[in-house]
């Protein structure tokens, strides 16, 4: 098996910055390339910082200092000449598919011939990406999660076309990069399937969402009493949930799984014309809520509001477990314990297979009513989780 020495991240924003730092952090030879200057320094220097502060903190080992590690960080603009002695590429670059692939085929094609390209996309075809690069048995996925550097979880991800040589020298390096809060958790994606396994565990509540968003504006019931109904069982109630995390972005999530899981994904009116209108959410100000209080203001709103009785939080775990099955049955993963753990360390949230156990009968009976009642046929129970034999694939 190939002894990966030398990694280029490619795409230095923040997770590349953070791909980058763990990489420095295990290591690894690292060069930062981008598309000019001025990127590759501002992220050269953000990660000197980030370096810096575990240093500080005496997470680096004895002995060792910054400067030690940055010796082993190079820059470069020209991704054809930086792959040449190169072992593996970590891409995070913009998440669109012809300029994915562009920089794969460049990668295989200057890069030696042991070269293995890994895409952290979030959400694209592996399969694709690596389609027309020549090699496409040296093309994977390495799915990282935002901060890299504290957010436990990375997917390694097996496209169609990926050896078992790739995959395994991807899950090795996955395995050495440190996490500093609490372990690195390298969960094995084995199809190459929309959303993988953490993303498209929790893809399907927006189908719900939506549903419970829709429904309130049509009824005129107030943002804050469907938030009351969540009655401190979340961190967030749903509305200030997808403010803080960008009504644009779960807009975009939404028209990518109409595409390419069922239509029932398409976003509801209330995103779509909070997108339309640019209210979306904390980051513009507005969007559920009016973000110029402050988000304490925000939350003494909640606090104060009756529940609406419209959003259960037990329909949302009813509808994880049922996409959890699906992702058993698709042979995603080979075991519940492997979603469930890559939940907790990509969303530091459960999953839903250790209370699902016990209610899976009950939550079938959800699903079948809320399909009824939404008209949504996705939320219908798969054959696993109706059965309850998923309780059998532990591992």
């Amino acid at each position: 098996m190939a002894d990966i020495k030398n990694i280029v991240t490619l795409g230095v924003g923040i997770m590349g910055q953070g791909i980058a730092q763990v990489a420095l952090m295990a290591g690894y030879n690292v060069t930062l390339v981008d598309v000019n200057d001025e990127l590759v320094n501002k992220a050269y220097s953000a990660i000197e910082g980030g370096i810096k502060k575990s240093e500080e903190k005496g997470k680096l080992g004895e002995g060792i200092t910054t400067s030690d590690i940055m010796k082993r960080c190079k820059k470069s603009t020209d991704l054809a000449s930086a792959v040449k002695d190169i072992d593996m590429v970590i891409e995070a670059v913009i998440e669109k598919m012809e300029i994915k692939k562009q920089v794969c085929k460049i990668t295989m094609d200057n890069g030696p011939s042991h070269i293995i390209f890994a895409s952290n996309t979030s959400t694209m075809s592996i399969t694709e990406i690596g389609k027309d690069c020549g090699a496409p048995e040296r093309v994977c996925g390495m799915h990282f999660f935002n901060p890299v550097v504290l957010m436990a979880c990375i997917e390694v991800i097996k496209g169609d076309s990926t050896s078992e040589e790739t995959f395994n020298i991807a899950m090795d390096v996955a395995k050495s990069l440190p996490v500093l809060r609490g372990r690195r958790y390298i969960a094995p994606v084995l199809k190459d399937r929309p959303g993988f396994i953490v993303n498209r565990l929790n893809a399907p509540v927006q189908i719900y969402l939506n549903y419970v968003f829709d429904y309130a504006k049509e009824n005129n019931i107030p943002w804050e009493r469907i938030d009351a109904d969540a009655g401190g069982k979340m961190p967030m109630g749903p509305c200030q949930l997808i403010d803080f995390t960008g009504i644009d972005t779960m807009v975009h999530i939404g028209n990518y799984y109409a595409e390419t899981l069922s239509p029932n994904f398409k976003p509801g009116k209330v995103v779509q014309e909070m997108v339309e209108s640019g209210n979306l959410g904390a980051k513009t100000g507005k969007g559920f809520y009016d973000w110029s209080q402050g988000r304490d203001g925000i939350k003494a709103k909640v606090k104060a509001a009756e529940p609406a009785g419209i959003f259960d939080l037990e329909n949302s775990l009813a509808i994880m477990l049922n996409e959890g099955c699906r992702i058993l049955e698709e042979g995603i993963a080979t075991g519940f314990k492997i979603i469930d753990d890559a939940n907790m360390a990509g969303m530091n949230s459960p999953g839903p297979f250790g209370a699902g156990k016990n209610n899976y009968e009950k939550w079938s009976g959800l699903l079948e009513e809320l399909a009824d009642k939404t008209g949504k046929e996705y939320f219908r129970p798969c054959a696993l989780m109706k059965s309850g034999g998923f309780v059998k694939m532990r591992k």
